[in-house]
């Protein structure tokens, strides 16, 4: 029995991925399986970088894991239900900033500026009005500014900008 063609294209993107991410950081396959151990072979590393093999959820957060990047890096696009769901429950809760309140109090807030600039940018998102951020981002935004995610989200709140 054949896959559907959609499932099909969604394998491909991901080993695309999966071969984008490891490349960057200059592994090979082989690499992988010594870095994890034997925990990851190279060979089923490779069947999942070419889409020939299935990956299971835990097996994704593994090699999210193995690699440093969120698993919801890893998904097709589209896939943002899933990505929620494979990411830990303190990471779930989204924060929908209010773009133009923040440009009103951009010289107050430029790293927050900045921060969403680079979002918007990796995004493509224009729409100008608000802006949705994951609670993983909001949580490297509060790193970064040295502080806690609730410290940071009741900081936006009592901003104003929060919807």
């Amino acid at each position: 029995m054949q896959a559907p063609p959609e499932e099909v294209q969604h394998a491909r993107w991901l080993g695309e991925r999966l071969r984008h991410v490891r490349q960057q950081q200059g592994l090979s396959l082989h690499d992988v399986e010594d870095r994890s151990d034997g925990e990851l072979k190279a060979s089923v590393v490779g069947a999942y970088e070419r889409g020939e093999r299935t990956i299971s959820i835990t097996r994704l957060q593994r090699l999210a894991a193995f690699y440093r990047v969120p698993v919801s890096e890893l998904l097709p696009p589209g896939a943002d239900d899933a990505a929620i769901a494979a990411e830990p429950a303190a990471s779930r809760e989204r924060v929908v900033i209010d773009l133009v309140a923040l440009e009103q109090r951009r010289d107050e807030e430029p790293v927050l500026l900045r921060y969403v600039d680079a979002i918007r940018s990796r995004r493509g998102d224009y729409n100008g009005r608000v802006l949705t951020v994951r609670g993983a981002d909001l949580d490297t935004l509060a790193a970064i500014l040295e502080t806690g995610s609730s410290q940071l989200r009741m900081r936006l709140a009592e901003a104003g900008l929060l919807r």
